[in-house]
C-alpha cells in the first residue's frame, strides 16, 4: 500500500469513527465505500476488513458511553449472541456472491439506511412537537419458567431483529446498528441515548462472529491499511462520543442522511454499469 492511500485512510478512518462514535446505529456503514472507492480494495477484501475495522472501533468506542451509564451491557450480550447465526450465514453467502451485484446490493442497502434514519428523525420531532414521553425502559423479562410466562411476540421480535442484523453483517460488513438502535428502543423500552450505547456491544459481537466465521475464506487482508484506518477511526469515535452532547441529534442524523444518500448514489452509478 503506498504512503499517500495509507494517508488518505486517516481522514476517512476519523469521519466513520465520528459517525460511529456519535450515532451508533448505522455510522459503520461508510467504512466499505471509502475502503473499495477510495483505497482500491476489492469487496470482499473490503467487507471483511471492515468487519475488523468495525469491531475494533465499536470496542473502544463503547468506553466514554459506558462510563456514561449509557450500556446496558447483558442486554446488549444477548442481543449480540441472538445474531451469531445469522452472522455466520451472511459470511457465507457473501463468499458466493459476484462483486459487482454485492456493491450494486449495498447501494441499495444505504438507501434504506437513510430512509429509516430519516424516519426517525421526523418521529421524534414528532414526538418533541406531541410532548410524548420516552415509554419506560422494560423491567420484566421476556420469558420466565417458574411461573411460565412468555412475552412471545416481543421475544420473537428480538429474535428475529437479532438474526437479521447479524446476517446483515456478516454479508455486508456493516456493523447494523441503524436496525439495532431501533430495535432496542421499541422491544427493550430503552431510552434512545443508552440504546445507541448498547447497540456498540452488539456491533462488536456480530462483527466477531462474522470475521470468525470468514477465516477459511480466500482472503488477503492490507494490515497495514487496515492499522491505520482502525486507530484514526477509534480516535473519531471518541470524538464523536462527545460530539452527541453537543449537537442536536436531529442535525447530527440530517447531515449523516445527506452524505450517506451521496456515497449510495455514487455506489450505484459505479457499480451497475458493471452487470451489463
Amino acid at each position: 500500500m503506498s504512503p499517500a492511500l495509507l494517508a488518505l485512510a486517516v481522514p476517512l478512518g476519523v469521519v466513520v469513527g465520528i459517525t460511529v462514535g456519535a450515532l451508533g446505529g448505522g455510522g459503520s456503514i461508510l467504512t466499505v465505500p471509502a475502503l473499495v472507492y477510495a483505497l482500491g480494495q476489492d469487496p470482499r477484501t473490503a467487507t471483511t476488513a471492515s468487519l475488523v475495522i468495525v469491531g475494533v472501533t465499536t470496542l473502544i468506542g463503547m468506553v466514554p458511553h459506558a462510563r456514561a451509564g449509557r450500556v446496558r451491557l447483558g442486554q446488549g450480550v444477548v442481543f449480540g449472541l441472538l445474531g451469531v447465526g445469522g452472522a455466520y450465514l451472511g459470511s457465507l453467502l457473501s463468499a458466493s456472491v459476484d462483486p459487482d451485484v454485492l456493491l450494486v446490493a449495498f447501494a441499495g442497502l444505504m438507501f434504506v439506511v437513510a430512509g429509516v434514519m430519516t424516519r426517525r428523525r421526523r418521529s421524534a420531532a414528532r414526538a418533541r412537537a406531541a410532548g410524548r414521553e420516552q415509554p419506560e425502559a422494560r423491567t420484566s423479562p421476556m420469558l420466565t419458567l417458574r411461573p411460565f410466562r412468555c412475552d412471545c411476540r416481543a421475544a420473537g421480535t428480538l429474535l428475529l431483529t437479532a438474526t437479521g442484523v447479524g446476517l446483515l453483517t456478516g454479508f455486508f460488513g456493516v456493523g447494523g446498528g441503524f436496525a439495532v438502535v431501533p430495535a432496542l428502543v421499541v422491544v427493550l423500552r430503552l431510552p434512545m441515548p443508552v440504546a445507541v450505547g448498547t447497540s456498540l456491544v452488539v456491533i462488536t459481537i456480530n462483527s466477531a462472529s462474522s470475521l470468525v466465521s470468514r477465516l477459511g475464506q480466500d482472503v488477503t487482508l492490507d494490515w497495514a491499511l487496515v492499522g491505520v484506518f482502525t486507530a484514526a477511526a477509534v480516535v473519531g469515535s471518541l470524538v464523536g462520543a462527545r460530539i452527541t452532547s453537543r449537537v442536536s441529534p436531529a442535525r447530527l442524523n440530517l447531515a449523516f442522511t445527506i452524505l450517506l444518500v451521496a456515497v449510495a448514489v455514487y455506489t450505484a452509478a459505479s457499480s451497475i454499469p458493471q452487470l451489463f
